[in-house]
């Protein structure tokens, strides 16, 4: 039986473009080609309310702060109601507060907030109304997330679901080509190892700099990507220069076809340090037969599990990442075994589509 349509509405306060942004536009744009009315809240200012309008959702603007939160949460509630929404999904800290409480001026039916990264809540008996008293349920990208949430804030099974963000197999796949990342191609024989991600301190990128050092000075020989942009782009260049690393490492910036830069790539490195749920860009490599080595922090070996889908190694370890490296790129039936596990899981496990059903079963449980 196909599920019902209903008039869904996602907030996100974010101006930058991430994982947690593509979340919320995969979302959107799936229920949409569904058949469900979509709609974002968001400032205009965002990266994400561009994206959307050009993927055709259409989009209505919010501002935050302290001063206009209480005329913009009755301004928003008046437009809920006057919408008809039926889910409404604030994804991000500051719109929880204003978007829940216009939620529940406007009696929207079904409110939901996403989480997508693990953080700690110096004022838990606050934050916890964020996620209870604003909201009917709770959705998570990875188990960790949900096992501290429920402990926390004392929510019970039936209130919070882990649901890690799918993937679409169409567009990411081992069939795409791979793109080119250098522009000096003399040493193309050479392995290319990178990180795929936008350039955050708690990314770990030190730690992929430190490891790379490492590989070259015992005679490894392979060239090393960072793709992605971000704040700490200045204190990556400044490391690379430390390290005399500049004619080892390529920063190519953020990129677009994220799959393709996923083929070009012999490992992805996943070395995030904290706030990681269960990482797009894991599933993304995985589903492209990308080899991935991870740190064993959040989400991450939810999908990246050692000896089955890939290789985890202490965050923070240069050395630990080093030798998990070697091994991958050495022992190539190991890693071809891992690779193919690995895309069979998000094909079983953690398709786009997969998501989409996930979360309709979830409305229908809490929707006429």
């Amino acid at each position: 039986m196909p599920p019902h349509l209903w008039r869904i509405a996602h907030s996100e306060c974010s101006l930058g473009w991430g994982g947690q942004e593509h979340r919320v536009l995969a979302e959107l744009t799936g229920f949409k080609a569904r058949g469900h009315h979509t709609v974002l809240l968001a400032p205009m200012e965002s990266q994400i309310s561009q994206r959307a309008q050009s993927a055709g959702v259409p989009v209505t603007h919010f501002q935050v702060g302290r001063l206009r939160f209480l005329f913009e949460a009755v301004r928003l509630a008046r437009w809920l109601r006057r919408e008809r929404i039926a889910v409404l999904n604030p994804h991000s800290s500051a719109d929880g507060w204003l978007v829940g409480v216009a939620g529940r001026l406007a009696r929207v039916p079904f409110i939901v907030r996403s989480r997508h990264i693990d953080v700690t809540y110096p004022n838990a008996w606050i934050s916890r109304h964020a996620f209870t008293t604003l909201a009917d349920h709770v959705l998570t990208t990875s188990d960790k997330i949900t096992a501290h949430l429920r402990d926390l804030f004392h929510l019970p099974a039936d209130r919070i679901t882990t649901v890690p963000t799918g993937i679409d197999l169409k567009v990411f796949s081992p069939a795409v080509a791979p793109a080119q990342l250098f522009t000096n191609h003399a040493s193309s024989a050479r392995p290319v190892i990178g990180m795929v991600s936008v350039l955050r301190s708690w990314k770990g990128h030190d730690t992929f700099l430190r490891a790379a050092r490492r590989l070259l000075d015992e005679g490894f020989q392979a060239r090393f990507v960072i793709v992605g942009e971000g704040p700490v782009r200045q204190l990556i260049e400044q490391q690379i220069a430390d390290l005399k690393l500049a004619g080892d490492v390529t920063l190519t910036g953020h990129r677009e076809d994220v799959a393709a830069a996923l083929r070009a790539l012999d490992a992805l490195v996943i070395a995030s340090t904290r706030h990681e749920g269960v990482p797009q860009i894991g599933l993304q490599a995985l589903a492209c037969r990308t080899p991935v080595v991870g740190s064993d922090v959040g989400g991450i070996p939810e999908i990246i599990r050692p000896g089955e889908t890939g290789r985890i190694f202490p965050a923070g370890d240069a050395q630990a990442l080093a030798a998990a490296l070697r091994d991958t790129l050495a022992d190539t039936a190991v890693t071809t075994a891992l690779i193919e596990r690995g895309r069979a899981m998000v094909e079983a496990k953690h398709s786009l589509d997969a998501m989409l059903d996930t979360l309709e079963a979830i409305y229908r449980r809490h929707l006429p």
